[in-house]
Parts: structure tokens; sequence; C-alpha cells
């Protein structure tokens, strides 16, 4: 089965974060000296391994319940590594901005440069369907549109791409081990990224409706996503929120501190009809919330 693909071929591969982004997108650091010694606010028990147990709501605050089987369950209990854990790259060196975030998702980053801003997401997303035995949902479509699921990758299908055309070949057997879905997931980050997952999930109209495991995106080519990790609210039902990401080059999936109101850090005030939304490490215009 072969599919031309768009003339968007500069565009198949990597690019869910590319390394070179416009300077208006990025955020303005804080002072690193400053941001490592300020306290935030709020406690943050240091001794916990997951978002929900890690991180407590400001005062008059409570975490929103998510049910035991939904994406945003499998986020806020996904296992954190200790408390101070560095954001590592995919060749395991640090990163240089060491102070704008407060937990690194326990999860292997790969040794290529792959799993990047988007790709994060959807490591996050297939791993949770991968967990739950909901395999008929893992598939994700390429940049140029092509769609390609674990069911085909597992039976053997491989994609083949030339020039702008892509091929699907069944070319070797049947493996349905953890292993083979990491080599399928591998494939996805470098065909997929923020302009594909931004065609595959759908608006959010309002605020009242975020949770857990929505995305918020800028797509294109530099792009970026940070997706919800937690949610709560007062009596009032104001919500605040926690932010995650992965990011160029590939590196640990983090989550954010909140360096512009360090009194409710990490949580974050979001609104989908801002005009723009700054997180630590990137500026969206326009906001743009969405949903799998």
């Amino acid at each position: 089965m072969k599919k031309v693909i768009a003339p968007i071929t500069a565009l198949l591969i990597f690019s869910s974060c590319t390394k070179e982004r416009p300077p208006d997108r990025l955020s303005a650091e804080p002072d690193s000296n400053k941001q490592t010694t300020a306290e935030n606010s709020l406690k943050i028990n240091k001794d916990k391994n997951t978002i929900r147990e890690r991180f407590s709501p400001p005062g008059g605050y409570e975490w929103v319940e998510e049910q035991a089987d939904s994406f945003g369950y499998f986020i806020e209990n996904f296992k954190l590594k200790p408390y101070g854990a560095e954001i590592l790259k995919y060749d395991g060196t640090p990163i240089s901005t060491q102070h704008l975030h407060e937990a690194i998702f326990d999860i292997d980053t790969g040794d290529q440069d792959l799993q990047q801003c988007a790709d994060a997401v959807i490591r996050l997303r297939a791993e949770y369907l991968y967990t739950m035995k909901k395999y008929d949902q893992i598939k994700f479509h390429f940049t140029s549109g092509d769609l390609f699921s674990w069911n085909e990758y597992k039976n053997g299908t491989r994609a083949l791409i030339r020039g702008n055309s892509v091929s699907f070949t069944k070319t070797a057997g049947f493996d349905d081990s953890y292993q083979s879905f990491r080599k399928y997931l591998d494939l996805i980050f470098n065909y997929a990224g923020t302009i594909s997952l931004n065609k595959e999930t759908f608006p959010i109209a309002k605020n009242s409706e975020l949770k857990t495991g929505d995305i918020l995106i800028t797509p294109g080519s530099p792009g970026h996503i940070v997706f919800i990790a937690g949610v709560c609210k007062n009596k009032e039902d104001k919500k605040l929120f926690l932010l995650s990401e992965g990011f160029t080059p590939a590196q640990s999936i983090h989550l954010l501190s909140n360096p512009f109101n360090k009194s409710i850090s990490p949580w974050y005030e979001l609104d989908i009809s801002a005009l723009q939304t700054k997180t630590a490490r990137y500026i969206f215009k326009p906001t743009n919330f969405r949903r799998f």
C-alpha cells in the first residue's frame, strides 16, 4: 500500500521539537541562583514517588479525582525518580537548565535524540494504552498523515520511506514483546510530531473541562507541547494545574516549576481563552488546549 506524502517532507523527520526555536517563544529564564535558593510557599512531599503524593494543593484546594482506569489517573500515579533528580539527555548527560523542574518521570528516554516534546506525550499515552491492554487504540499519525498502529507493527508490517512516499510492507515476523513495542514507538517518534498530534486530538472549549492528560500545543516545526499532570480546585471550582513536558534534545520527561508565581509553584493558573500562556520554558501563542 503506497501513499503519496504532501510536500512537507522536510517536516517528516524529527518534527516534534526541533533544535532551533524562534526566540520569542522561549520563556526568558529567571535567574538560576534565585530559583535554586528561593523556597516554594507550598510543601513538597519530597519522600513521595508519585505526582499525586508528592505535590500538595494550595490552601483551600483539593485534588480533583480521576477515574482509576483513566489516562489522567495513570499520569498522576506514575512513578517518579527521587526528588532532586536531574534532567538527563538521551546520552546520559545533564542539561544545563536544572532549576525549572520539580519532578522527573521514572521512564527511559532511549539512547537516540528521538523522544522530544510531542514524543513524551505519545510515549505516556502509548504506555497507558499498553498497560490497559487497549492495543487496538495504540496508533499514531506520521506528519505526512499516514496512520500506523502497534497491531500492524507487531504483526511484521514496517514503514518504508522513499522520497515523498510512504509504503507499508510486511517484512518481519510476529513480535508482541515490550522490546518490539519500544521499537515501534521509536519509529513513531521519528515521523510524528506536534503537527500530527495537533490533528489527531480534539479542542477543549471551556476552562471547566480541562483535566489531567490534556495537552497545550503549538503545532509546527519548531513546535512544542506540555501536558497537564494534575488538577486541583477550590470550593468556587477554580482550578490550578501541574504541567509536564519533554524537550529538545531528547531528555527526561519532567514536571515544571512555576517561576512566575512562587506562591503556588509548581501549580499554574490556566485560561483557554488567553492570547498566550507562559510556562517555565516556553510561551504558547496562541493558547491551544486539546485532548486525545
